[in-house]
């Protein structure tokens, strides 16, 4: 398979750029933040530093020598490693006129972006990358894409067999490094026992006195193995709207692994026919569909999941502008509409609900209710 355009990406990217004196573009390792930031140096010679490198001339007793003369664009990869950092960035963001910008890659968590705004409140811009999208693959490639995941080495590899052990490879070096190299300590041995019973709760309400049970340890614990994998963009935690309608609503959040790969990789999932035979499959498919539409509408900080004690559920809820729009997730080649879609329309007062289903076709099931294939999502569009 050949590189995909990350154009919408860019873009963001660039508008991030021009508005803000310090970027700071966070995603998982091996997303491609650093082959994005090094196009973009090319394309505007901009000064690249990489933190990770052992002869980095960028220290935190040499911050001031290497950065305070710098015009342009300035690069600093794994921004996390140096402390020093941020703090010193606020000195020279407030000179006017600007001299340099900056753009931070990050491969940690939201406790980096914390302490990042915390350092450079009103001068920082924040853009999450992960793999590739189905808008960027083409919707041709929605299976592969679902099977192998987006991290570009799982996706573009040769065959079948070299993205799987790529995705096998991933996880032992993610819980081996990556996170010791965080500061996060925690065994590996547990931590990727953890992610393997994750693996088997995808699309449920999380519950940690049950996994800590399973795993013979405390809910504490079971909660921060969880907010590990969440800091570090491998699971979601879909949190519950709680509106005030007057209803009983469930209040612990939904698990989701962002990249659907790394879900495969640990059911031992190999190859398509594989995933046809998975009993799960409709809950695979399900978090694959929610990822897309919530990168599709730049979701994450507005996207929930409805759900009440008396059964009326919705896998996703977008609010945008006082507006509410509902999401339901159907791996089925004829969805129809259920009771329960019905009665979210009007409990949330929803404007418009999608069904997003795997096959080619958008029809109307009621007059706010629509079938919207997942193909084709990139031309889904709810407003600003």
């Amino acid at each position: 398979m050949k590189w995909v355009p990350r154009e919408r990406l860019e873009k963001r990217l660039t508008q991030a750029l021009k508005r803000s004196a310090v970027t700071l573009l966070l995603g998982p390792r091996q997303c491609g933040k650093t082959s994005l930031a090094r196009r973009l140096a090319a394309r505007t010679r901009a000064v690249f530093f990489d933190l990770e490198d052992p002869e980095t001339p960028l220290t935190a007793e040499t911050l001031a020598l290497n950065l305070r003369d710098q015009k342009g664009l300035v690069i600093i990869d794994e921004c996390q490693r140096e402390p020093a950092l941020f703090p010193f960035l606020r000195v020279l963001a407030d000179r006017r006129p600007l001299p340099a910008r900056f753009l931070l890659l990050g491969s940690a968590s939201p406790e980096l972006a914390h302490g990042a705004s915390e350092s450079l409140a009103g001068r920082i811009a924040h853009v999450e990358m992960e793999g590739f999208t189905l808008g960027e693959t083409g919707p041709e490639q929605a299976s592969c894409l679902w099977r192998r995941g987006g991290f570009p080495a799982s996706y573009l590899a040769r065959n079948e067999m070299e993205s799987y052990q790529w995705r096998l490879d991933f996880i032992r070096t993610h819980l081996e490094r990556d996170l010791p190299g965080l500061g996060i300590r925690i065994p590996a041995a547990a931590l990727r026992r953890f992610w393997l019973m994750a693996a088997h709760l995808q699309a449920q309400t999380w519950n940690a006195s049950d996994l800590a049970r399973s795993m013979k340890t405390q809910e504490g614990t079971a909660q921060r193995y969880l907010d590990v994998l969440t800091g570090s963009f491998m699971l979601r935690q879909l949190q519950p709207w709680s509106g005030n309608l007057g209803k009983r609503l469930v209040k612990a959040p939904k698990i989701y692994f962002r990249d659907t790969g790394l879900l495969h990789a640990l059911l031992r999932l190999r190859t398509q026919s594989e995933l046809q035979t998975y009993p799960r499959l409709g809950f695979s498919w399900e978090g694959f569909a929610i990822e897309e539409v919530i990168r599709r509408l730049d979701g994450d900080r507005d996207a929930y999941f409805y759900k009440t004690h008396g059964g009326a559920e919705l896998d996703l809820l977008i609010e945008r502008g006082g507006r509410r729009y509902g999401f339901e997730m159907k791996y089925a080649d004829a969805p129809t509409t259920t009771k329960s879609m019905h009665v979210v329309l009007e409990d949330l007062r929803l404007e418009h609900l999608w069904v997003i289903y795997p096959g080619s076709r958008v029809f109307r099931l009621s007059e706010k209710i629509t079938a919207w294939p997942l193909s084709r999502i990139a031309a889904l569009d709810i407003g600003p």
